[in-house]
């Protein structure tokens, strides 16, 4: 039995109407999921108000109400408990409820703009090869060790992170490999998880949509490493400009790695090719199967928590080279008439910008680069010119399309993409609006040895237009297409 005084630990309350001496259900901010003797957290988002929903989670049974402000009337045999923030309150509560699975994993938290979902993957793939029961919380699925469940944020909520740190434990994983958003650190759901180690790879134009300012945004970033205990490790990237800042104030062990810059861990690339690398690290030749220099930031930060986490360097670097590319992460294929096609998540200007000098560094030029982006709807829009800028700079043809339109025109969202593409280019650029017609309209330009980007979408098999999902997948898209085109 678990009393609402229990969960409260750690919670900053201002004050209480009612005991906290009561037997409680479980948790839950969703007024239309509460049931008899639940716990309602009144969360205040962007679009609605938990505080507006209180009456409704008691008329389904709710026996404890958690708040900012208290209603104007209180319900005989309803506990009421005012925090001053919410969200927060609802970190602590559900780490409580679940018996604070973090404190009894070692749990690592990846955060930056780009290379999240890779990193934490490829750790996840890393350990497990190496024989340990591993846990994974990523944009792409969860897994509890082999058992994989969909994902639906970057950083789930608070209730949804410790229920499966807790699966995790109960299944007899060790370590869990965790990415960390900054909608998810600005909404509290990591501020009572106990980290071994916090990874920062990188910061650009992302989420102004959200956040006010680029500043803002780094500061979130900072924030989570400024609350990771001493215990903890915290690895950053010193190549990128704001590497520092993320370690200005943390009390956890600092670590660096780069491939300009003099640092902790040290990496540099000797061949780069289609089919994969070869990477010095730390004196030592690797092979790996991954290609450019974000994978090569990449791969460098996994080996240096493997190596902060106990691993051996030489079996680290070992594993290195077997692991596979992430799902949707420069993930190609080639047709049988020699037709490359690359799907790529890249959804920023820096990740586009990367994926596109990758793929002109390895290229012999003799063959033509096409280039298929769009940019989401109801998000940030200051990025839509600069992605169209980089895509018709860096490509033989760019096709500007949809990609998540949401609420929003697709056209309008493709207009403003425009406005980036200087005079010289206008000749290479066109817009076809349905993503699907985009991609075999590429797949008619394209001849052998060719390729073909499509960016933006990565791993998603849903396109989301006036609040519906419907099943589109990039990778099984452009394989129909060029199987049906070149019988």
């Amino acid at each position: 039995m678990i009393k609402l005084k229990d969960i409260l630990y750690r919670v900053a309350i201002e004050a209480v109407h009612g005991s906290t001496d009561i037997a409680i259900g479980k948790l839950d901010f969703d007024s239309r999921k509460i049931e008899a003797n639940d716990v309602f957290i009144a969360i205040r988002g962007a679009i609605s108000d938990g505080h507006d929903y209180i009456q409704k989670a008691i008329d389904l049974g709710a026996k404890a109400i958690i708040c900012d402000t208290f209603p104007e009337t209180f319900v005989s045999e309803v506990s009421y408990v005012q925090v001053n923030d919410t969200n927060k309150a609802l970190a602590f509560m559900a780490a409580n409820y679940f018996g604070n699975p973090s404190e009894k994993l070692k749990l690592v938290g990846i955060t930056g703009t780009n290379g999240k979902t890779t990193i934490a993957s490829l750790l996840y793939q890393l350990f497990k090869k190496a024989g340990f029961k591993v846990g994974l919380l990523s944009t792409v699925k969860i897994l509890v060790d082999d058992v994989e469940y969909k994902a639906t944020h970057t950083t789930p909520d608070s209730i949804t992170i410790n229920h499966f740190l807790n699966e995790m434990l109960n299944a007899g994983v060790e370590y869990c490999f965790m990415e960390v958003s900054s909608h998810g650190i600005h909404q509290k759901r990591t501020e009572a998880l106990h980290f071994k180690g916090g990874v920062f790879t990188n910061l650009s134009h992302d989420h102004l949509d959200y956040h006010a300012t680029f500043a803002e945004y780094r500061d979130v970033k900072k924030s989570f490493f400024d609350h990771l205990p001493k215990t903890a490790f915290a690895i950053s990237n010193i190549d990128d400009k704001n590497g520092a800042v993320m370690l200005q104030n943390t009390v956890a062990q600092k670590r660096t790695y780069a491939l300009k810059s003099y640092a902790d861990y040290k990496a540099q690339i000797l061949e780069n090719l289609l089919s994969g690398s070869l990477l010095k690290i730390e004196g030592n030749e690797v092979w790996v199967k991954l290609i450019g220099v974000f994978n090569a930031y990449n791969l460098l930060a996994i080996y240096a928590t493997a190596i902060e986490l106990g691993m051996d360097k030489i079996e680290t670097l070992r594993l290195l080279s077997e692991l596979e590319s992430v799902s949707g992460r420069f993930q190609y294929i080639v047709s049988d008439s020699n037709i490359t096609a690359i799907v790529d998540y890249a959804h920023t200007p820096d990740a586009l910008d990367n994926v596109l000098k990758t793929i002109n560094e390895v290229r012999t030029n003799n063959e033509q680069l096409i280039t298929i982006v769009g940019c989401g709807g109801n998000r940030d829009k200051t990025k839509r010119p600069v992605m169209a800028q980089i895509a018709s700079e860096l490509s033989n043809q760019t096709i500007l399309t949809s990609d998540n339109p949401r609420d929003e025109d697709p056209d309008v969202i493709i207009s403003e993409m425009e406005q980036g593409v200087a005079p010289q280019n206008h000749k290479k650029v066109f817009a076809v609006t349905d993503r699907k017609q985009a991609i075999k309209i590429a797949c008619q330009l394209a001849k052998p040895n060719d390729i073909i980007l499509i960016a933006g979408k990565g791993h998603e098999t849903y396109q989301e237009i006036k609040g519906v999902r419907a099943h589109f997948d990039d990778m099984e898209t452009v394989k129909e297409i060029l199987e049906e085109l070149h019988k």
